[in-house]
């Protein structure tokens, strides 16, 4: 056994460990470092045996105060509902024309409505309504199915191309890829197309065989002025918004194979409160809608 050492500049003994000359001291670990380590194994007796901890399997133990953090935000969420019900009412008991009208109603739907959008839309919409690519821009009022607040709400309870029995169904038939047109009218009806929102592109010739292909394969949908049809969700041709791009090449994917854009239904996820509070929210987005 090797002999007691004492460290000659603190008193204290060394542990005998020695590395390159330099010798551990034997400390004792500090007293408030026990005294915590105390503390913390006596709170966490006390919670154990006072507040749900330890789980069974089946189920586990609920502790003397019988404290349930479930039936706690329970209980708040009740107590918050029935503070807002003095807003909530209202709005569920008038039409969107009052609600719109109602300055105070309508900053309590432009709050709660935005954290709606925020939670629910902005991952496809962005943060600030505008879109992208392949989900349209609702600040520019240019509605597939029309802008009006019921009509929004509508295709927020349902969706687009969804799951639901009531979904809105939306198509756009892939021209080349199923070979309904041939490449040559494909470029022909691109050209047309273009120039329905880029005036004065393209030679006169070409765009009026670009017409024709038009006027037999695409007005059923878009109508004969290019302009769209909000009972089929098909868009406007001839303002700058589009949702999949309105340059040459992007319109030449869209006709060749076709858009079958998804929008979810929230019929299921969000209440009809929430769902009238969202729609009046999106209505009020850019502007008041044409």
């Amino acid at each position: 056994m090797a002999a007691e050492k004492h460290d000659p500049v603190t008193g204290r003994m060394t542990t005998g460990h020695e590395w390159n000359g330099i010798e551990e001291l034997d400390t004792p670990v500090p007293r408030v470092v026990l005294f915590f380590l105390a503390a913390s194994t006596l709170f966490a007796v006390v919670y154990w045996i006072l507040m749900p901890a330890w789980p069974l399997g089946w189920s586990y133990t609920k502790g003397l105060l019988g404290i349930d953090q479930r039936e706690v935000v329970a209980r708040q969420v009740e107590t918050a509902t029935a503070e807002r019900a003095a807003w909530t009412d209202k709005i569920m008991a008038a039409g969107f024309p009052e609600i719109e009208a109602d300055e105070a109603l309508m900053a309590k739907v432009r709050e709660t409505g935005h954290t709606l959008f925020r939670d629910n839309c902005a991952a496809c919409h962005g943060i600030n309504a505008t879109g992208g690519p392949g989900f349209p821009d609702l600040t520019a009022k240019t509605w597939l199915w029309g802008g009006d607040p019921e009509t929004i709400a509508e295709t927020i309870r349902v969706g687009i191309n969804s799951t639901n029995e009531d979904t809105r169904v939306s198509q756009m038939l892939a021209f080349g890829r199923d070979e309904v047109l041939d490449r040559k009218k494909i470029n022909e009806v691109v050209d047309y197309v273009y120039s329905l929102s880029v005036p004065e592109s393209g030679n006169a010739e070409a765009l009026n065989a670009g017409r024709e292909v038009f006027a037999a394969n695409c007005v059923a949908c878009h109508g004969e002025d290019g302009k769209g049809k909000k009972d089929v969700g098909a868009p406007d041709l001839t303002d700058n918004h589009w949702i999949y791009g309105g340059d040459r090449q992007s319109i030449y994917a869209t006709v060749y194979a076709g858009r079958q854009g998804h929008m979810p239904h929230w019929g299921t996820r969000l209440s009809p409160l929430d769902i009238k509070m969202l729609a009046a929210y999106v209505h009020t987005l850019g502007g008041d809608a044409p």
